[in-house]
């Protein structure tokens, strides 16, 4: 039987006000455009708050100054914040049945706690504790010595390392390899020499990562991601690097050895941070931007070298009329040499 809840106990959860009935119920939550009339469904953008009332929706989510309308309205401070825990509260809980499938490798001194997923073709080393509600999708590979929290998801041919340590309530999406070597080298101007990589990753709690990420264990000592920080697609965090909580790294951001990621950053999508470096509290770093030197708390740089925001601006506006102000510039140095030509020579 599908789940009903009443708009007023959805007002409960996010905090906002009702407009209507507020005795009405809902099924579930869609698309503005796919809605039917037992859903609830989200207008925050211009477009959808003008035709509200076209919506087969009954109820729709809305910034407190939205118009009103015919619908029932759930007005809040942040849609976009109503619509993640609205969404989760459909959408969120357990979905697979607990076990462990006789078609996976469980290693010796294995512990776990209770109601785990193990799906078939999962590989579990020596020594792993699992806690309570954990699932482990097929074809993932936890290493010898790992210790997993309670109501950890792991999805598919996810690698997790020797001796990581993950937290509880942590997802980590499809394909993430969490603790390969850190890329640690010694040149003697021939050859290189791998300096071995013998710390670990330790991921804190409530910490989501996403697909085809690779977080590489420490030299000495550990990798830390921190409680609530979220990573996109593709992300690489090298040896070493800490990044602060809930903090978000946003696709393909490349991360070298033994940064510092202060709390509550952003990085957005292509950024590079080099070696050594530190990204104050609160910083934001822009789309492409390649840091080369440290970030102050709460600065937001972009560009490469990463400069201040706001100068990044004027230095990109300036950047596509460089030809024109060349073409300028010789016409004056021209006209310069032809007023000085017919000055004559000076005395």
């Amino acid at each position: 039987m599908a789940m009903e809840v009443t708009v007023q106990q959805l007002a409960q959860l996010v905090s906002g006000t009702v407009e209507g009935n507020e005795s009405l119920r809902l099924k579930g939550i869609s698309a503005f455009d796919a809605a039917e009339p037992d859903d609830i469904t989200f207008a925050n953008a211009p477009e959808y708050l003008k035709k509200i009332d076209d919506t087969r929706a009954s109820c729709v989510i809305v910034p407190q100054t939205a118009p009103r309308s015919e619908k029932v309205l759930l007005r809040v401070n942040d849609p976009y914040l109503a619509l993640a825990k609205i969404s989760g509260f459909f959408h969120g809980g357990r979905r697979v049945p607990p076990g462990i499938s006789p078609n996976a490798y469980i290693g010796s001194d294995f512990t776990c706690g209770k109601d785990i997923s193990v799906f078939p073709g999962v590989v579990v080393g020596n020594g792993v504790t699992l806690g309570d509600n954990v699932v482990l999708c097929g074809s993932v590979v936890v290493s010898d010595g790992v210790h997993i929290g309670d109501d950890t998801v792991v999805y598919p041919n996810v690698s997790i390392m020797e001796k990581c340590r993950i937290g509880k309530r942590v997802v980590i999406h499809a394909g993430s390899v969490i603790g390969s070597d850190g890329f640690g080298f010694a040149g003697d101007g021939n050859h290189y020499h791998k300096i071995p990589q013998v710390g670990i990753v330790q991921v804190d709690d409530d910490v989501e990562i996403g697909a085809c990420n690779a977080i590489d264990r420490a030299t000495f000592g550990r990798t830390w991601i921190k409680r609530g920080v979220k990573t996109d697609n593709l992300v690489h965090i090298a040896h070493n690097v800490v990044i602060g909580e809930d903090t978000v790294l946003v696709a393909q951001v490349g991360i070298a050895g033994s940064v510092t990621v202060g709390h509550h950053c952003i990085l957005a999508g292509q950024a590079g941070v080099g070696q050594h470096l530190s990204i104050g509290n609160r910083a934001t770093i822009g789309p492409q931007a390649g840091i080369t030197k440290s970030v102050p708390a709460g600065q937001i740089v972009s560009g490469t070298p990463g400069i201040p925001h706001r100068l990044w601006l004027k230095v990109s506006n300036i950047i596509s009329k460089l030809p024109e102000m060349k073409k300028h510039l010789k016409t004056m140095e021209k006209r310069i040499a032809d007023l000085e030509a017919s000055q004559g020579p000076k005395k």
